[in-house]
């Protein structure tokens, strides 16, 4: 049969190969059409192709943000809403009951929102990432890029909104005069995580979207569920300590709880839930990279 060799004149990243293949006019090129490089060799070819993508990766996180907020009244304030409507409810529910919730001394709606953050920004980025493939079928089907691309995008759109929402925890920090610390320059590689997590879930969701529609369908309910299971308007500390070994494996319960930790109360990361976080998500991040590319040879086929 011949060995796979590049087609003259077409690209590397092109999804066009050729081999030299016997035929009744004599020997001719034949043109077999798949996407470049094989999961079953290295990962290395793929990763190397996508620093070259980084214009198409800018473009396509500008258009996300742009649409977003096209043609809207509130524009950016949309950015902003969600957590601070999910702070309001929670800091109501919260002084209609008797129990009170362990907030280090400071004003409870702040220990919320400081919460609600990080998770608005982790259920947002993986929610939209796991349509990524599915909502741009016309580019999927068209044209071949590497694909990780779309859902990336999602992920950096959503860093987007996250800073505009971190306006407002600014503001609640200045009105409730709480000063920062140097401890909050942590905060910047747990958002990192947060991003890392993100994109790794919705890697695989996204792949597994395009054959079984029911995971879009799932996963609004699912991140609700999960986000009663983070310590998002309780503390880590609250949690019975039968039960905590357990929340551990919940890589936002340490990213969620750093975060708050680092940013409103002034303390360092529990080391111990940080790591623990950083370990799930740079081992699943390879794992649902793996599984994309497995599958990414057939995920046009199946639009």
């Amino acid at each position: 049969m011949g060995n796979y060799l590049p087609l003259d004149g077409v690209s590397p990243s092109a999804s066009a190969v050729w081999r030299s293949a016997p035929s009744i006019a004599g020997n001719r090129r034949a043109v077999v059409l798949r996407p470049p490089g094989s999961i079953s060799g290295s990962l290395w070819p793929h990763l190397r192709r996508l620093p070259g993508y980084g214009d198409l990766l800018w473009t396509l996180t500008a258009h996300r943000v742009k649409v977003r907020y096209k043609q809207s009244l509130l524009g950016w304030a949309w950015a902003v809403l969600q957590p601070l409507l999910l702070m309001l409810i929670f800091t109501l529910l919260s002084s209609m009951t008797s129990s009170k919730v362990a907030s280090g001394g400071i004003p409870y709606s702040l220990f919320v929102y400081a919460g609600v953050l990080p998770w608005s920004f982790f259920s947002t980025a993986l929610a939209n990432s796991t349509y990524s493939l599915v909502g741009q079928t016309a580019l999927v089907t068209k044209v071949w890029f590497p694909r990780e691309i779309l859902p990336l995008s999602y992920v950096t759109a959503a860093v987007f909104d996250f800073l505009v929402a971190s306006l407002l925890l600014v503001g609640l920090m200045l009105y409730n005069h709480v000063t920062p610390s140097a401890q909050v320059l942590f905060a910047v590689p747990l958002v990192g995580l947060i991003s890392v997590l993100a994109f790794a879930i919705g890697l695989a969701l996204a792949a597994v979207q395009v054959r079984y529609r029911d995971v879009g369908l799932a996963v609004p309910l699912l991140l609700q569920i999960w986000m009663f299971l983070s310590p998002v308007i309780y503390p880590f500390s609250q949690v019975p300590a039968a039960y905590r070994w357990l929340y551990q494996l919940n890589p936002m319960t340490g990213l969620v709880e750093g975060f708050r930790r680092v940013t409103v109360q002034g303390m360092s990361p529990d080391w111990h839930l940080a790591l623990v976080s950083a370990l799930i998500c740079f081992g699943l991040l390879p794992a649902s990279y793996c599984y994309f590319k497995y599958v990414d040879a057939t995920i046009a086929d199946r639009m």
